[in-house]
C-alpha cells in the first residue's frame, strides 16, 4: 500500500509500519484491563522462557567477545551492555508488572474548565501512535521498550542492533505472546527481524507510518539519527554527568555518592564522568576518594590542584586532565577531577561542559542546593544522591524508554507520559459562537 504523498519506502518497513498503523488504532482504543493482562501475560513469559532466552543472549555475547578479539568494534563496556543474566530476566519481567500497575494516562482528562462562551474546554492525554525505537546493544530495552509503549497505546516498532538479534526476537516473542493472550494484535509490538542497515534509515523518513523515533545507542547513532530523521525524535546525545562537592559538605556523604556514582556500572549514560571539588572540599573529601578509585582501579585525570592533594595524600599515578577530558563520556572506569572555587564556578563549568543529562551537588547548605536545583539546566538534577538514580525504574514509571534532553515534548526519564501528548476537547451542548 503506497500514497503518492509519500515516497516508496523498504518493502520490511512499510509492511511493518502498515501493520503497526493498524494495530495503533486498536491498542488506542482498548481498556486499560487489556493492556495488563498483556502485560502480566508477557512478564509470565518471560519468567517461563528465561532459559531460552539466556541460550539466545549466550550465542549473541559468544559473537560479540569473537569480535572484540580480533579488534571489530566490541569492547568491555558494549558486552556489558549486552549481556543478560538471571537477574535482568527477572527485572524486566518486573519492570512489566510494575507498569501494568501504574495509572493508564490515555483518556485522562485534566482542566476542563467553563468558558464565558458556555462550552467546557479541557485536554486529554492520548497516545502518539506509533513509536520506532533504533537501539544498540542492551537487549532488555526490547522489553522495557514495549512494555512502555504498550500501556501508554502506542505500537511499536523496534530496531535493534545486529549484535542483539537473537536476544532480541527471544525477548519480543514475550511480549507477542502477551498480546495475544488478551486478544490485542500481535504488531502492536514488532521487532525488525533483519540486520539490514538501510532498514534504519527508512524508518527514518517513514513520515506516513511512525510517530516518532528514539535512539538507544552511541554518540554515532544518535547523530545520524538526528541529523537524517524526518519523523521528530526523542533523544540524549551524550552522558557528560558531573557530581559536585560543596564547600562543607559531608566527606562520608560524597565518598558514598561518588563511589556509586562512578562505579556501581561503568557504561551507563548516568554514570559520573566529572567530579567537580570545591577549593574548601578538596582536601577533606578528596584523599579517601582518591583512595577509593585506585583501589578500584579507576583512572584518574586531574588538574593541578587536584593532583597537588591526591600526592600529598599518597594516591599515586593521577595523569594531568586535559580540556578534551572535561567534554568526555568514558563509559569506563576513567574519572575526571577538577577543582572550582565554589558553586558559581561549578554551575559554569557545567554550562560549558555538561550535556545536559543529569548533575549532582553533595551539600549541606539549603541555599546552594535549591540554587543548583534552579541554576543547572540539566533533565535531572539531584542533590545529595547519585547520579546512578536518573532512571525510569528508580523515579517510579516502571521503566523507560530512555533519556530525553530535548526541552519540549518530553525530559529526563521517559516512561508512559512522555509517550503521550494532550488534544483538546471541548464539551457543549448545542453551543454555537456568536
Amino acid at each position: 500500500m503506497n500514497d503518492s504523498a509519500f515516497p516508496a519506502l523498504h518493502p520490511v518497513v512499510e509492511s511493518l509500519g502498515e501493520a503497526a498503523r493498524a494495530a495503533s488504532r486498536v491498542l488506542a482504543a482498548a481498556d486499560t484491563g487489556a493492556k495488563n493482562r498483556a502485560l502480566a501475560e508477557a512478564a509470565d513469559a518471560l519468567a517461563s522462557r528465561e532459559k531460552a532466552i539466556l541460550a539466545a543472549n549466550a550465542e549473541d555475547v559468544k559473537e560479540a567477545r569473537q569480535a572484540r578479539d580480533v579488534g571489530r568494534g566490541a569492547d568491555d563496556a558494549f558486552i556489558d551492555r549486552l549481556t543478560l543474566t538471571a537477574r535482568t530476566v527477572e527485572d524486566m519481567a518486573a519492570g512489566l508488572t510494575e507498569i501494568a500497575k501504574l495509572p493508564d494516562p490515555v483518556g485522562e482528562v485534566t482542566g476542563l474548565r467553563y468558558r464565558p462562551s458556555g462550552i467546557r474546554v479541557g485536554q486529554m492525554r492520548v497516545p502518539l501512535g506509533v513509536v520506532g525505537i533504533i537501539y544498540e546493544s542492551r537487549p532488555d530495552v526490547t522489553a522495557d521498550a514495549g512494555g512502555l509503549c504498550l500501556k501508554s497505546g502506542n505500537a511499536v516498532i523496534l530496531r535493534g542492533g545486529s549484535e542483539a538479534l537473537r536476544s532480541n526476537l527471544a525477548i519480543a516473542a514475550c511480549l507477542q505472546a502477551g498480546l495475544k493472550a488478551a486478544g490485542l494484535p500481535e504488531a502492536c509490538v514488532q521487532l525488525v527481524g533483519s540486520a539490514d542497515r538501510a532498514i534504519v534509515g527508512a524508518l527514518l523518513g517513514a513520515e506516513r507510518w511512525v510517530d516518532v523515533i528514539v535512539p538507544r545507542g552511541g554518540k554515532g547513532l544518535v547523530e545520524r539519527i538526528s541529523r537524517e530523521a524526518r519523523v521528530p525524535v526523542i533523544k540524549h546525545l551524550d552522558g557528560v554527568c558531573h557530581v559536585y562537592l560543596d564547600d562543607g559538605c559531608d566527606a562520608d556523604k560524597a565518598l558514598a555518592i561518588v563511589e556509586n556514582a562512578k562505579t556501581q556500572r561503568y557504561g551507563t549514560c548516568n554514570t559520573m564522568e566529572t567530579l567537580l571539588v570545591s577549593r574548601e572540599a578538596s582536601p577533606r573529601t578528596l584523599p579517601a576518594i582518591g583512595r577509593m578509585f585506585a583501589a578500584k582501579g579507576v583512572e584518574m585525570r586531574a588538574d593541578a590542584e587536584a593532583r597537588a592533594v591526591l600526592g600529598a595524600a599518597g594516591v599515586a599515578g593521577v595523569l594531568e586532565a586535559t580540556p578534551d577530558d572535561w567534554l568526555a563520556e568514558y563509559l569506563a572506569p576513567i574519572i575526571a577531577i577538577r577543582t572550582v572555587a565554589g558553586l558559581d564556578e561549578a554551575m559554569t563549568h557545567i554550562a560549558r561542559y555538561g550535556s545536559a543529562h543529569t548533575d549532582a551537588i553533595v551539600t549541606e547548605h539549603h541555599g546552594r542546593a535549591q540554587r543548583f536545583l534552579r541554576e543547572v539546566d540539566s533533565a535531572s538534577v539531584m542533590v545529595n544522591a547519585s547520579t546512578r538514580f536518573a532512571d525510569g525504574f528508580e523515579y517510579g514509571l516502571g521503566a523507560e524508554i530512555g533519556i530525553s534532553t530535548n526541552k519540549l515534548h518530553a525530559r529526563g526519564p521517559v516512561g508512559l507520559e512522555g509517550l503521550t501528548s494532550r488534544k483538546w476537547v471541548v464539551l457543549g451542548d448545542g453551543h454555537v459562537r456568536s
